[in-house]
């Protein structure tokens, strides 16, 4: 099973220690990872800021550079899903390659429990834990029951913090609420951004958590900037640094 690691180009620049967490999960089944050093961004920000029609060229590049591995894992809920739902509109619905890239692709949480179907991880997190579940994972890549199904509730993210020894996860008043990050709109909507940030913090904070973990290391950063400036005290990690035992 050869599988190509794409790394999100945000997290490639500020947040290596979850992309090295990434890899050492995919390492530790003995998969045969290739990490192609021509990937670029994906294009999310550019159909963010509305820039739809530039993406075309980054949509053409990824699946040239990716359609050629079993699978393509990635540390990501919402750069899986830019490449899986939007870059539809620039291929022909027979094209084999895309076809192949679309359904090949996977967040790395989603990889562990549903492709590899792990059962037992060696690591140990003795803290309490809120589970943020971005929208994109959350809805889009159905990693987890939207609450307004209203039917029986699973989380895979959660199934797999299960697996951490020591690892208490806080019930939250809230579970899929969004932390309001949504690329361009902290910034063209700064306010209701931060406003919404906060309600996301003061659920965890509530809930005597720790940590605030998730699969998008996107919102993550937004609620960190906010924790940072408030001085709150929480922390924030990306869950494949859990998963992967790098934070203890």
């Amino acid at each position: 099973m050869k599988i190509g690691l794409f790394i999100p180009c945000f997290m490639n620049e500020l947040y290596p220690k979850s992309c090295i967490a990434t890899l050492k999960l995919l390492k530790s089944l003995n998969l045969d990872v290739e990490y192609p050093e021509e990937q670029t961004c994906c294009g999310q920000p550019m159909a963010n800021a509305g820039c739809a029609k530039d993406i075309k060229t980054l949509a053409y590049k990824f699946v040239s550079t990716f359609s050629k591995y079993d699978y393509i894992v990635a540390p990501s809920g919402s750069c899986v899903t830019m490449v899986k739902e939007h870059y539809k509109d620039f291929f022909h619905e027979d094209d084999e390659e895309y076809n192949k890239t679309k359904t090949s692709i996977y967040e790395i949480c989603e990889f562990l429990h549903d492709i590899m179907k792990i059962t037992k991880l060696d690591v140990k997190f003795p803290y309490k834990v809120g589970l943020h579940n971005s929208c994109h994972g959350h809805r889009a890549l159905k990693l987890g029951t939207a609450s307004e199904l209203n039917i029986p509730y699973n989380n895979k993210l959660r199934n797999l913090l299960n697996l951490v020894e020591g690892i208490e996860i806080v019930d939250l008043k809230r579970e899929d609420e969004c932390c309001g990050f949504g690329g361009t709109f902290c910034v063209t909507q700064e306010d209701v951004s931060v406003a919404m940030g906060k309600d996301r913090i003061n659920d965890h904070l509530d809930s005597y958590a720790q940590f605030i973990t998730g699969a998008d290391m996107s919102c993550l950063m937004h609620l960190e900037g906010i924790i940072n400036r408030d001085k709150s005290p929480l922390k924030v990690v990306h869950i494949t640094e859990i998963l992967a035992g790098e934070v203890q």
